[in-house]
C-alpha cells in the first residue's frame, strides 16, 4: 500500500509542478472557441491593445501637455473684462466721473463732493502681461521637459515589459499544452496496463490487489487530464488579458522546441535601458527644480499694459485711457521657506541618484543569475533527453514482459511513472531555457 501511494505521489508531483503555475478555475472543455495563436501574433496584438501600454501612452501625452503649459514663461497673457457698477460713495463717484472724462466746474461744489448723487459706470478693460525675465520659471520649464522625456522612456519600458510578459504567458501556455499531452499519453499507457492487468487477473495469474493498484493508477491519470485541461484554460485567459482580448477563448500554440542560439555568458545590462534612461530624466528634472529654487532669489522683470473704456451706458465706450509699464519685483525673504525647500530638492535628487545606482547593480546581479540558470538548463535539456529515451525503452521492455507474466504490476507502474517524470523534466528544462532567454533579452534591451 505504501508503494502504491509512492507511485501516485511521484507522478502527481511531476505533473502538478507545472499546473501550480495556474490555479483557480473549474475545468473547461475544448470547444469551438479554440484559436491558433503564434508568438508573433500574440506580441503584435499585445503591443497594439494592451491596457497598460495605453495608460503609459496617455501619461506621456499628459506630460507633454504639462510641458506646453510652461510656454507661459515666454508668451504674453491677455484678458478682457466688462464691469458695470453704481455708487454714491464720494471718493468713488468723483473718480468714476473723472474716468468718464465728465468732470464739470459744478462738480467741485463741496456739497456735491460730500453728498454726490448715485452714478453709473460701465468699464471695459483690455489687459496685457508680458514676461521678460523670470529665471526660476525658465528652469522650471526645463524640468517639465525632462518629465516629458521621462514618460517617453517609461512608455518604451512598458512596451518591453508587456512583450516579455506576453512571451512568458505564451511559454506557460506551451508548457500547459505539453503537460496535457503528457497526461494523455500517461492515461493511455495506464489504460493499457489496466487492461493487461485485468486479463492476467481473469487468468488467475495475479492477485486482486495488483488489479486494484492498476485501476487506482488509471483513475489518477484521469484526474491529471482534467487538471491539465484546466491549466490550459487559465493560461489562455491570462494571455488573452495581456492581448486585451475577452476571456473564454482557448488558444492552441506551437510546441516547445530547443533553441540552437547561444547566449554569451558575459552580457551586461546597458546604460541606455529605458527604465535607466527614465530614472536619469527624473534626476535631471530634479536638478532643474534645484536651479529653479536657486534662481527664485533673483529679481523678476515683467511688462504690463491696460486699455480701458468708461461710460454711463451699458453699450457705451465714451472715454478711453491706457496704462503701460514694467515691474521689477524682488522677494528678499520668505521666512526660511525657500532655504529649506532648496535643501529638500537637493536631497530628493541625491535619493534618485542612489536609487538608480542600486537598480543598476540589482539588475546586473539578476542578469548574471539568469545566465547561469540558462547554462544549467541547457545541460539539463541534454541529460533529460537521454533519460526520456532510456525510460521509454525500459517501459517498452517491461510491457512485453508484463504481458507474458514475467514482470510484476509494481515494475510496470514504476516504469511508467519514471517515464512521465523524465518527460516532464525535459519539458520543464526547455521551458526554463526559453523563459530565461526571454528575460535576458528584456533585461538587456536598449532604448537607443
Amino acid at each position: 500500500m505504501k508503494q502504491k501511494m509512492r507511485w501516485g505521489g511521484n507522478l502527481a508531483a511531476s505533473l502538478l509542478l507545472v499546473m501550480a503555475i495556474f490555479h483557480g478555475k473549474g475545468w473547461a472543455q475544448e470547444n469551438e472557441h479554440t484559436h491558433y495563436l503564434s508568438l508573433a501574433e500574440a506580441l503584435k496584438t499585445a503591443i497594439e491593445q494592451n491596457k497598460s501600454i495605453e495608460i503609459a501612452r496617455t501619461e506621456q501625452q499628459i506630460a507633454e501637455a504639462n510641458f506646453r503649459q510652461t510656454d507661459a514663461v515666454f508668451l504674453p497673457q491677455a484678458g478682457v473684462s466688462y464691469t458695470a457698477m453704481r455708487t454714491n460713495n464720494p471718493m468713488n463717484a468723483f473718480g468714476v466721473k473723472l474716468q468718464q472724462q465728465a468732470i464739470a466746474q459744478q462738480d467741485f461744489d463741496p456739497a456735491l463732493l460730500n453728498n454726490p448723487p448715485a452714478i453709473n459706470d460701465v468699464a471695459t478693460s483690455i489687459d496685457l502681461r508680458q514676461p521678460i525675465f523670470n529665471p526660476d520659471l525658465f528652469f522650471m520649464r526645463q524640468g517639465a521637459r525632462s518629465q516629458q522625456e521621462l514618460y517617453h522612456y517609461k512608455s518604451i519600458r512598458t512596451k518591453e515589459y508587456i512583450a516579455f510578459e506576453t512571451e512568458k504567458a505564451y511559454l506557460q501556455l506551451q508548457l500547459a499544452t505539453e503537460s496535457r499531452q503528457l497526461a494523455r499519453e500517461a492515461l493511455e499507457t495506464a489504460r493499457q496496463i489496466a487492461k493487461t492487468t485485468t486479463d492476467l487477473f481473469n487468468q488467475g495469474l495475479i492477485k486482486k490487489s495488483d488489479l486494484l493498484q492498476a485501476q487506482v493508477h488509471e483513475s489518477g491519470m484521469e484526474s491529471m487530464n482534467v487538471q491539465a485541461q484546466n491549466s490550459i484554460q487559465n493560461a489562455s485567459d491570462y494571455l488573452g488579458f495581456l492581448m486585451g482580448q475577452p476571456s473564454g477563448t482557448i488558444y492552441s500554440v506551437d510546441k516547445i522546441e530547443a533553441l540552437s542560439e547561444v547566449i554569451a555568458p558575459d552580457r551586461t545590462v546597458p546604460e541606455t535601458r529605458a527604465d535607466f534612461m527614465a530614472m536619469k530624466k527624473a534626476i535631471n528634472a530634479s536638478a532643474q527644480m534645484v536651479k529653479s529654487d536657486q534662481m527664485s532669489y533673483l529679481p523678476k522683470l515683467n511688462a504690463f499694459g491696460s486699455y480701458q473704456f468708461h461710460d454711463k451706458k451699458l453699450t457705451g465706450f465714451g472715454a478711453d485711457s491706457y496704462l503701460a509699464g514694467v515691474q521689477l519685483s524682488w522677494n528678499l525673504f520668505e521666512g526660511n521657506a525657500r532655504r529649506f525647500k532648496l535643501k529638500s530638492r537637493r536631497l530628493e535628487k541625491e535619493k534618485l541618484e542612489t536609487e538608480l545606482s542600486v537598480q543598476k547593480e540589482q539588475s546586473q546581479v539578476e542578469l548574471n543569475k539568469t545566465l547561469r540558470t540558462i547554462e544549467e538548463s541547457n545541460y539539463l535539456v541534454k541529460q533529460q533527453q537521454k533519460a526520456v529515451e532510456q525510460a521509454d525503452e525500459a517501459l517498452r521492455i517491461l510491457q512485453n514482459r508484463y504481458g507474458q507474466g514475467l514482470a510484476t504490476t509494481t515494475d510496470i507502474l514504476t516504469a511508467q511513472t519514471l517515464l512521465s517524470q523524465q518527460k516532464m523534466n525535459y519539458i520543464q528544462a526547455l521551458f526554463s531555457v526559453k523563459l530565461n532567454r526571454a528575460y535576458v533579452n528584456f533585461s538587456t534591451a536598449s532604448a537607443e
